[in-house]
């Protein structure tokens, strides 16, 4: 799916005659629309049924196309099919039972008088519980929908669908089962209690799209607190994708990042924690650029610099860009050979291929350095080796995984190859164990 159009597949029934088909694609390209599938669906003497997938740049142009649709001669158009909510229809996660409850026989061994003799064990040993419970797979991942996406503050229902998708990749990637919690609130205070009240059921914390400089203070508040790790996704998985990326593109342009010179334009959640990561990685301060002086002052306090766009465009090497503001970067802002990673969703700053024609030596937007590669392995690791937190050697770990898997000529590897997140898993874990934050029962992840 082009993620930056409207997609609808478009149920047709045209008359048996040569020509009415190639004439119907012909004024859905009049409107400079973009077709996909073709798919024959019933044909008789008399009518072809298909489904054509269009995409279109914004809904004005949908309903233009929609119209010739219904408008071409010999063409009833059956019905307009939006699949993207037809795979959200209740939702896109459950709860489901391990076992089959169909007998007395189970029922009174998963249920009563059978788990009386569980509870009484976890109540005289309470670190049985991740053996014996599922707080030991389960993930809650909380938002109070203040920053969803590149939508801004939609509230937490509206973030529900996100939520629901980081579960199921969560699931899918690494086993781990990802539990949404919406919290009606923005509030430091509540957000950091509510969290700490209901930690007990998990067996660690992933903050979701919350804003900043909220997410900052709720995060350490809650790593303070709780002896689980807590990781605001956001901040640190957008981090370590982003670091194995440049870990590529400067092999393969021949930059050498550790004596490079670094731009972050923008300095929320994900550009704060690019710069500070960075900034620890090479040592050498990232140029920053932002907006919010107070942005500016905790980027300058972890050791980084302030700038403007335009001195980063000037003089950096690198350049990565979290604004969330599309067609920022202009061609002739590029500078020939630099490395640009335009990362904001669902439009980045400059397209990729814009960037490279204008110069740059490597571009890439948030569709393929997208933290998808980095938050499920890193739970994983964090989660087996029972570490009470996650330490910025453990997301480092991460991030040469990642860098280390991918192809020659990629700046990432592939985000569904389920061995990717098993070696993300692996290496945060070892990591922790060498570290002194892991638990004793260490079981490394492995693909089932």
């Amino acid at each position: 799916m082009r993620e930056d159009k409207i997609m609808r597949t478009v149920r047709c029934r045209n008359d048996h005659q040569p020509g009415t088909l190639a004439q119907l694609l012909m004024s859905i390209a009049h409107f400079g629309a973009e077709i996909g599938e073709i798919r024959l669906i019933q044909e008789t003497p008399r009518h072809i049924v298909r489904d054509i997938t269009i995409y279109a740049d914004d809904q004005e142009q949908l309903e233009q196309i929609l119209q010739a649709m219904h408008a071409n001669p010999g063409t009833s158009v059956m019905a307009v099919r939006d699949e993207v909510l037809e795979l959200h229809q209740k939702g896109k996660i459950a709860i489901r039972s391990r076992y089959q409850v169909d007998n007395l026989y189970t029922l009174r061994r998963v249920y009563t008088p059978g788990v009386a003799e569980v509870c009484l064990r976890i109540a005289a040993e309470p670190e049985l519980a991740r053996q014996y419970t599922a707080i030991g797979h389960l993930v809650a991942i909380v938002t109070d929908g203040s920053a969803v996406l590149g939508l801004g503050d939609i509230g937490p229902v509206a973030g529900m669908p996100v939520m629901e998708g980081k579960a199921m990749l969560m699931e899918t990637l690494v086993g781990l089962s990802g539990v949404p919690i919406l919290l009606d609130t923005q509030d430091v205070d509540t957000i950091v209690e509510t969290v700490a009240a209901i930690a007990p059921t998990f067996a660690a914390i992933q903050l979701e799209d919350i804003s900043a400089p909220r997410c900052f203070e709720i995060e350490r508040r809650l790593q303070t607190r709780l002896k689980i790790p807590v990781m605001h996704d956001d901040q640190h998985g957008t981090a370590v994708v982003t670091i194995a990326a440049l870990t590529n593109a400067c092999r393969q342009s021949g930059i050498d990042l550790f004596s490079a010179r670094i731009g972050q334009i923008g300095l929320g959640a994900a550009g704060n924690a690019i710069g500070r990561m960075l900034v620890k990685h090479t040592g050498n301060p990232v140029l920053g650029a932002d907006l919010s002086e107070d942005a500016l002052r905790r980027f300058e306090a972890d050791g980084n610099q302030r700038s403007t766009l335009q001195e980063i465009m000037a003089n950096a090497d690198i350049v990565i860009a979290t604004t969330g503001v599309p067609g920022l970067i202009k061609p002739e802002m590029v500078r020939p050979g630099q490395i640009i990673l335009a990362l904001s969703n669902p439009v980045p700053e400059i397209d990729p291929e814009v960037a490279v024609a204008a110069g740059a030596a490597f571009a890439a937007d948030g569709k393929s350095v997208n933290n998808v590669l980095g938050f499920p392995g890193i739970l994983r690791g964090a989660v087996d080796a029972q570490a009470l937190r996650i330490s910025r050697e453990m997301y480092l770990a991460a991030a040469q995984a990642i860098a280390d898997l991918a192809p020659n000529d990629e700046l990432v590897p592939n985000p569904l190859d389920k061995k990717v997140h098993q070696a993300v898993a692996r290496a945060v874990a070892r990591t922790a164990i060498q570290q002194g934050l892991a638990g004793n029962e260490f079981v490394p992840y492995a693909e089932s």
